[in-house]
């Protein structure tokens, strides 16, 4: 099994893996979807405070426990390849590849071009003031160092079937 697995930094454009996998009919997994889903089951508002400490929470004392939940849902799918996203420390990313072969992608974008899409999209957990806490807090989870060490890159600075593109050519490799 292949496992394409996304990452990027706020409004870099991570959801473009999403549409991907959607419009061919692979199986994708965000660590975000387990976390917002388990927030509405214990029915809390899915507000920034709330899904933080769900998240913190599911991830456990060495961070990975939500990694670890949503690699045995992509594994059980028996597909070749699957798109994982959400991932933001590189033992997670060694944890994947210990089960599967894995491939890290990520999406690239100018911090001001970041805060104008997150500023735009309209998400509960999006407010654009808290832009700069949201990066230190992802660069703290050790989001930064999957980025620098990405096996492939998409610069998303253009349209989104640009990027579709350069996603499609990374996978079909």
């Amino acid at each position: 099994m292949k496992i394409f697995v996304i990452v990027g930094m706020p409004g870099a454009g991570k959801n473009i893996g999403r549409a991907y996998a959607e419009s061919r009919q692979i199986p994708y997994f965000a660590t975000g979807d387990l976390v917002r889903d388990e927030t509405q089951r214990r029915g809390l508002e899915p507000n920034g405070a709330n899904t933080a400490m769900v998240s913190t929470e599911l991830r456990g004392d060495d961070g990975m426990g939500v990694t670890r939940i949503v690699l045995g849902a992509a594994l059980n799918t028996g597909k070749p390849v699957v798109l994982m996203e959400g991932m933001r420390s590189w033992p997670e990313i060694q944890l994947i590849r210990e089960r599967a072969t894995c491939i890290v992608v990520a999406f690239i974008a100018p911090r001001a071009l970041r805060r104008q899409r997150i500023s735009s999209r309209g998400r509960s957990d999006d407010v654009a003031d808290a832009f700069n806490k949201r990066d230190t807090r992802e660069i703290a989870y050790g989001a930064s160092v999957p980025i620098a060490l990405a096996d492939e890159y998409v610069l998303n600075t253009g349209t989104v079937e640009e990027a579709l593109h350069a996603l499609d050519h990374i996978v079909k490799g």
